[in-house]
């Protein structure tokens, strides 16, 4: 019988999990195979600098079988920080079980005390309908913006794309 499961921020000890985590997040949802080196020393950076971010990590009978990472956005607009929830993973035999929910639930918490956070964002796949219900089931809402991006020449971060 499985305890309950325990909701926490990630330590130094969860680099190898949140890793593997974000290879097979990226391999599944956009069929990037993540170069191990760079994410692990992009795991490793944001662990030992909080001023990056954070990870938050869900255990199950003291494995991890979940993970979310939030970093920070200033708006000028609202004279607050928004926090960005991204590289989300739950193991797929855990999914559908709540663990998620408990993740953004545990941040959204944790932001209560902290009058500069202002909201939650995030970005995901167009195709992953199923996700975007999550998010919408959390009360979350589409908003009117795309994404767009330029990588600085040399910046490698895949063995491969889409």
């Amino acid at each position: 019988m499985s305890k309950e499961l325990l909701i926490r921020f990630a330590e130094s000890r969860d680099a190898l999990v949140i890793t593997k985590f974000n290879r097979a997040m990226a391999l599944e949802t956009e069929l990037k195979e993540l170069t191990p080196e760079v994410i692990s020393k992009g795991v490793n950076n944001l662990l030992n600098n909080p001023s990056l971010g954070f990870y938050v990590v869900a255990e199950n009978d003291d494995e991890v079988i979940g993970s979310l990472m939030v970093t920070t956005e200033w708006s000028d607009w609202r004279n607050g920080i928004f926090w960005w929830v991204q590289s989300v993973y739950i193991e797929p035999n855990e999914r559908r079980k709540g663990a998620y929910t408990k993740l953004y639930n545990f941040i959204k918490e944790s932001a209560k005390n902290n009058p500069n956070v202002c909201g939650f964002r995030l970005y995901v796949e167009k195709e992953n309908i199923l996700a975007q219900n999550t998010y919408k089931a959390l009360g979350m809402i589409e908003t009117d913006y795309r994404i767009y991006e330029e990588l600085k020449l040399g910046t490698r971060f895949c063995l491969n794309t889409k």
